[in-house]
Parts: C-alpha cells; sequence; structure tokens
C-alpha cells in the first residue's frame, strides 16, 4: 500500500533514528520547520524522507505534524526565512517555543503562500535563497564555535562534524547532503591544496579509505570543525593538528572541494 503523508517538524529539535526504537542510533535531527515525506509506517513510528536532503530514519510518531500536500509543495517554491541566532523564541500557535539557529522559519513573501499555522517571529533571520560569500562562512561558522560534539546532531546543543558544515552552508543558501561522504562529491576539486581558499570544505578519510571527517577551511592554515567540540585547529601538509593535545587527529586528507560561487564583482 503506497503511503502519501505529508509532515513537518513543529517542535525545537526532533530525533531521527536508524531502527524504529529509542535506542537506536540518531542518524540526524529534524528542526524547527525542517518538512518531511512519509515512507514507512511501523507502529509508534513513522520512517520519513527528509525534502532538505532526502536523508531518512525514523521518528517517534508523538513527534510527526502532517500537514497537507498543497502546503508541503508550496514550502518548495516559497523563499521562506531561516533563524541565525544560536537560539531564539517564536509564538507558535499562542504558545511561546524555543528553536535553534537553522531553524526553517514559514515566513515569506510568497502572495499565493497560504499559511496553516500562526507563527510570530522577532528574532534575527535572512532569507533561505540568499547566497552568502567566503567571508559569510567564516563568520557563521565562528559564531558555532565552541558548541558540543554530537553523533548525528544538527544543533548548537551538539553537532556532529558533516552536520555542522551542512548548517553553515544552509545559513548561506548551499544546500548540501547529510553525510560527509556525500558532501565529498559536491562543487569543484581543488587538485592542489595550496590552491585552497577560505569557505572550501576539507574532507579526511580514515584506513580503509573512506571518507569519514569534514571540515571548513579558514584563513591563516587553520580549519574550523567538529572533533569534541566546534574547534579551530592548525591545517597543515601532514593533516589537522590539535595544539591542546599536541596531535594530529586527521591525518589523511581525501579532497578538498570548493562550492561557494563566486560574486561578479
Amino acid at each position: 500500500m503506497e503511503i502519501n503523508k505529508k509532515g513537518i517538524c513543529r517542535l525545537s529539535i526532533v530525533p531521527v533514528r536508524g531502527e524504529p526504537r529509542h535506542a537506536a542510533e540518531m542518524v540526524t535531527q529534524l528542526l524547527f520547520g525542517d518538512h518531511y515525506e512519509i515512507i514507512e509506517e511501523k507502529e509508534e513510528w513513522k520512517k520519513i524522507r527528509m525534502a532538505f536532503d532526502d536523508y531518512e530514519g525514523w521518528i517517534d510518531a508523538n513527534q510527526h505534524h502532517g500537514i497537507s500536500n498543497e502546503y508541503y509543495d508550496q514550502i518548495a517554491f516559497s523563499d521562506f526565512r531561516i533563524s541565525t541566532e544560536k537560539v531564539s523564541t517564536i509564538l507558535f500557535n499562542k504558545q511561546s517555543l524555543d528553536i535553534v539557529v537553522g531553524s526553517v522559519l514559514p515566513l515569506s513573501t510568497n502572495e499565493l503562500f497560504k499559511m496553516e499555522e500562526q507563527i510570530a517571529f522577532n528574532g534575527e533571520s535572512k532569507s533561505m535563497g540568499s547566497k552568502g560569500t567566503e567571508e559569510d562562512i567564516k563568520n557563521t561558522a565562528m559564531k558555532l564555535h565552541n558548541s558540543p560534539y554530537l553523533w548525528g546532531g544538527r544543533s548548537p546543543f551538539g553537532y556532529d562534524c558533516s552536520g555542522f558544515v551542512q548548517i553553515v552552508y544552509k545559513l548561506n543558501g548551499y544546500f548540501l547532503p547529510r553525510d560527509a561522504s556525500q558532501q565529498a562529491l559536491v562543487g569543484e576539486e581543488i587538485v592542489k591544496p595550496e590552491d585552497a581558499s577560505m569557505g572550501d570544505i576539507a574532507f579526511f578519510e580514515n584506513e580503509k579509505g573512506r571518507v569519514d571527517h569534514v571540515g571548513i577551511i579558514l584563513d591563516n592554515n587553520k580549519i574550523i570543525h567538529a572533533s569534541g567540540k566546534v574547534r579551530v585547529d592548525e591545517l597543515t601538509s601532514k593533516g589537522i593538528f590539535n595544539s591542546e593535545k599536541n596531535i594530529y587527529t586527521h591525518k589523511k586528507l581525501h579532497a578538498i572541494r570548493h562550492v561557494i560561487r563566486k560574486r561578479k564583482e
């Protein structure tokens, strides 16, 4: 039987798990405003596919908020706002709700957009379609500096390495896949590491050649990445050097990719 149901996250953060049980691995998170389709149902769980990055996983049915097909389709053509504050508060259906940076706000300039809910927000936000520069990428990443590491995390209360990179670029109008191995296929490869510039993405691989880490290159041979926390370390020809531990935490560079499109002068 074909399932044709749509939903949207109407909580601050919702864990998305690899299996339909609470003890299962958290593979990613929904943030407020992330919409999705249901592709499978099992007891008190719903398997979803996120519209933003096509990532799949299971959510607790009690945390599902259903929307109409019409509303779901309208979202794709509406230039919504995205919250740029680490934590802010909205008034949602006359109740206050805390949201985190990267949450999508259904505030659109599209005259044909039809609201199904009442939302009030006066915090800092920007258009999702607004493209950032290399400097914007750096500033956004540094705003999240010292956020803790969390496997599967996409919020300032915990990021994993690819979740951090994805959110930073999302806040600057660039949509990246969820996992580091997928992100490593996006954009233009920088063949010579010395040609890399601020805002480029560096990928590292393990002993088996699998991409297992990612970070954003800054100026002055620095890189910002989520490893224990969102931190700034030195990037050398030998890898990422953690001066606090006096070790190279990631040694084998897999690739460097350029995603930001240069603005015309």
